[in-house]
């Protein structure tokens, strides 16, 4: 199989999988009826013998509860990242906020959550017509948040500022070519960071794209905009520390449940929808 046989597949998808509109049903206010969440998904390709996924396993970077991709499927090839970039409805919502996420960035989070669940069970329907096995980590019962307090303490290296888990969507999406690291620790593409991220893996095999980086922070411009959007004061120069982010985050859970979520680090910035390290 050849990479453009599945962003074909994904082109066909995209606008057919439910979810990618806001429920009357559930709109957080009736003018949200209808909102669009994503945009149409950047796609990229990665071998399952990456020498990264061994540099994964590194408790500076993820950690040893890191899953290999063969742990997840026998025979695994190709891991498929795809980046969904949230529409600028999302994005100009949230760009206006200051301390709370918006309504719209609340849907994208939340709803725009299930639409992925959706898209890549979808696909990977669509690859087992073609007689490929597959597993999706995010939609699998073996996939483990990993943080202070909750899980593989055996490890001997989880930390109160470990925060992850065992299949990180953001650092698969490094490896298959998507983008670079921004000081917020979230994943800056070609389309920017505001978005989310899904992957799956396959036993075929299709060849990798060439990661067109070779620095983990090389989109990031340093500018320090993400520090001074970060309500919680999470991020500096050095570091986003979790232990500050997290009790934001639940305090927003508590606020807006059944959803939660910021985002501020991810709108109002160069990075928000375009890679700020390229010239125009």
């Amino acid at each position: 199989m050849e990479k453009q046989q599945v962003i074909q597949a994904a082109e066909r998808l995209f606008p057919i999988c439910a979810g990618n509109q806001v429920a009357e049903e559930v709109a957080i206010s009736a003018e949200l009826a209808g909102l669009t969440i994503f945009e149409a998904p950047l796609v990229g390709i990665g071998s399952a013998q990456d020498p990264l996924f061994q540099t994964f396993l590194d408790p500076a970077v993820i950690g040893p509860w890191f899953k290999q991709p063969q742990e997840w499927l026998e025979g695994a090839q190709t891991v498929v990242s795809f980046f969904f970039p949230f529409t600028e409805e999302i994005r100009r919502a949230n760009r206006k906020q200051t301390t709370d996420p918006s309504a719209q960035w609340l849907h994208g989070r939340i709803e725009g959550e299930a639409y992925l669940h959706s898209f890549i069970t979808a696909l990977g329907a669509w690859f087992e017509e073609q007689g490929i096995r597959t597993c999706a980590p995010m939609t699998d019962s073996r996939f483990l948040p990993v943080h202070n307090g909750n899980r593989f303490h055996e490890y001997g290296c989880v930390t109160e500022k470990t925060f992850g888990s065992n299949w990180s969507e953001r650092h698969i999406a490094y490896l298959c070519g998507l983008g670079t690291f921004g000081l917020s620790k979230g994943l800056i593409t070609e389309k920017g960071m505001a978005g989310r991220f899904t992957s799956i893996i396959l036993d075929e095999k299709i060849l990798p794209d060439e990661r067109p980086y070779t620095e983990v922070y090389e989109y990031c411009i340093h500018c320090g905009a993400c520090i001074r959007r970060c309500p919680a004061g999470a991020i500096t120069e050095q570091e986003k520390d979790h232990t500050v982010c997290r009790p934001w985050l639940l305090q927003m859970a508590q606020r807006y449940a059944p959803r939660y979520g910021c985002g501020l680090c991810q709108t109002g910035v160069p990075c928000e929808s375009r890679n700020p390290s390229k010239k125009k």
